[in-house]
């Protein structure tokens, strides 16, 4: 591959490790312990500080701002890093923040991942592959996001929630509690709503098999009794079924936050 292409305006700091093939446009400024892997390519007035390393691939455009000081009054200037893995698109106003020490010390990203424009990804969050931000979301720190999950304009996700493998944020939604595997939230306080159907079929999911999860999400979030109950029965139920037992598997470890519910229940 060719050798790495930077315009007379950028400004790259010495000790930055800059992979073959990287592009790295006008006005860009790239701090002294970052790393870009093979071909990646930064548009134009991106800037990135830090321990921040970016996959081969990636595409970062104008004016993100990636491994700045993470916005938590505890950080005291301690070494943590910002890990963005291969073939992101970062689009313009984009900002991620590194770890915090107390947050385990790492923000990281995995692959294929689009984040459209003024998406922010706060300190300690850990974000899977094949992810959707749509304009304006953003997480708070500690969140945790599954792969394949879409997060719709303006969606708002609070500190330590986990989005599932799959899941649905509607535009605007406000999360509070954590979101199931391939759930769909939706409302300024997001209510659980149903299935990610469309998400389900993208996969590739036959109908027999939609309708076999959709029976065993309604007995889970649609019956009698306590939820942890309900989710153990149905469990037991369809343990031969991956999904139920995803599903079922992340409402029953527990986190920090509540899990989220169809409207007019609680936590069950």
């Amino acid at each position: 591959m060719a050798e790495a292409a930077i315009h007379p305006t950028a400004i790259v700091e010495d000790g930055a490790r800059i992979g073959p093939g990287c592009r790295i446009g006008a006005y860009c400024v790239v701090g002294p312990d970052v790393e870009l892997a093979e071909g990646v390519v930064l548009h134009s007035h991106v800037v990135i500080a830090g321990h921040t390393r970016i996959g081969a691939g990636s595409q970062v455009f104008p004016f993100a701002s990636l491994g700045q000081p993470p916005q938590d009054f505890k950080w005291r200037g301690e070494r943590t890093e910002l890990v963005i893995g291969a073939r992101n698109t970062l689009r313009e106003y984009v900002s991620l923040s590194p770890g915090t020490a107390r947050g385990g010390g790492i923000t990281r990203m995995g692959d294929d991942n689009y984040l459209m424009m003024h998406c922010h990804v706060g300190h300690d969050c850990t974000l899977g592959s094949r992810i959707v931000m749509a304009n304006g979301a953003s997480l708070s720190g500690h969140v945790t996001v599954g792969d394949g999950a879409i997060l719709g304009g303006l969606a708002g996700i609070h500190q330590h929630v986990r989005i599932g493998h799959g899941a649905m944020v509607g535009g605007l939604a406000a999360v509070a509690s954590d979101v199931v595997p391939y759930g769909m939230v939706f409302g300024d306080r997001a209510k659980l709503i149903g299935l990610n159907l469309v998400g389900l079929k993208r996969r590739g999911l036959a109908r027999a098999e939609l309708s076999a999860l959709r029976a065993a999400f309604d007995e889970m979030f649609d019956g009698e009794g306590a939820l942890a109950e309900r989710v153990r029965a149905a469990r037991a139920r369809h343990e031969g079924n991956p999904l139920v037992v995803e599903i079922a598997d992340f409402v029953l470890e527990g986190s920090h936050r509540a899990i989220t519910m169809p409207a007019g229940r609680g936590r069950g």
